[in-house]
């Protein structure tokens, strides 16, 4: 009976592991032969999807033909990812740092338990908070409209965070009791030892993390949508409006027909998300394996 008990157990894990990557590469087939379809049936070029700069899906009368430039989208995309991630990395490494070398046992009990609470709050609710409070104050104390980049990347870097954070705490438990003790048997402050020897030494983990939230960030539609105005332009500042591209997506489909240049478009800038994940997952892999060889 224990038998076939083990291999029924057996066939049923290779089942669920298989049915996992049908999954997976069923829904990257999908969103490859939708998201290429713009370039080989609506005969756009993929210079002019990727650089130009005017989103007009529709013809008109006064346009030759339509267009479906992404730049916008795209760098709209990258700042607001990236500035969020220059906020967040420096704060969680440093939370980080605190929960696992300074705080006492009642401090990570405080703290522990609030980073999940961020991670836990739904994006509308982040997304409500910055169209309530964040974008009046910088309408009325900085300048603009209050949608903005500015706006969109507060409100992202905070969203970030319980992930880096997460990650960055993980790394920096891992690392050997016997290096931290080695640095003070030889005189270093708590300080020097944290700075030359824990950081350094968790800097593959640490990297993860950040890696992790900017993927994070680049998925996020909801929150960001509702506080940077969704203007289809490249931003000269952080207090001009823009779009990402899960906003447009989001925004837009819903109003196209399945198989029309504008749904397909939409597609493509799936597609773009995809691949920006995968090279993501593709860093954290190059990334753990040179942490480990060292």
């Amino acid at each position: 009976m224990r038998k076939y008990t083990d291999r029924l157990s057996k066939w049923l894990s290779f089942a669920c592991a298989g049915l996992v990557v049908i999954l997976t590469v069923s829904i990257l087939y999908f969103i490859s032969s939708k998201g290429l379809a713009t370039f080989f049936v609506n005969d756009v070029s993929i210079k002019e999807f990727l650089f130009g700069v005017r989103w007009s899906p529709e013809p008109s009368s006064e346009q030759v033909k339509p267009l479906v430039g992404s730049l916008p989208l795209t760098s709209g995309s990258i700042i607001i990812s990236f500035l969020a991630a220059c906020i967040s990395a420096p704060l969680s490494i440093l939370v980080a740092v605190f929960i696992t070398e300074i705080a006492p046992g009642w401090g990570r009990k405080i703290i522990q338990p609030t980073i999940e609470l961020l991670a836990g709050i739904p994006s509308v609710v982040y997304g409500y908070i910055g169209l309530s409070v964040l974008v009046p104050f910088i309408r009325n104390s900085i300048g603009g409209l209050g949608f903005s980049v500015l706006a969109g990347f507060l409100v992202l870097s905070v969203m970030i965070l319980p992930t880096i954070i997460s990650v960055s705490t993980e790394s920096l438990r891992a690392l050997p009791e016997q290096w931290k003790h080695a640095s003070y048997a030889l005189g270093a402050t708590r300080w020097q030892t944290i700075r030359m020897v824990l950081i350094p030494a968790a800097r593959p983990g640490l990297i993860t993390g950040i890696v992790l939230g900017l993927a994070r960030a680049f998925g996020e539609a909801l929150a960001v949508q509702m506080v940077i105005g969704n203007v289809r332009k490249v931003p000269d500042s952080i207090l001009d409006q823009t779009i990402t591209l899960t906003s447009a997506i989001t925004m837009d489909m819903g109003y196209t027909v399945m198989g029309s240049l504008w749904n397909n478009a939409l597609w493509s800038m799936a597609l773009m998300l995809l691949l920006i994940s995968f090279f993501s997952i593709l860093t954290i892999r190059l990334i753990s394996k040179r942490g480990a060889i060292r």
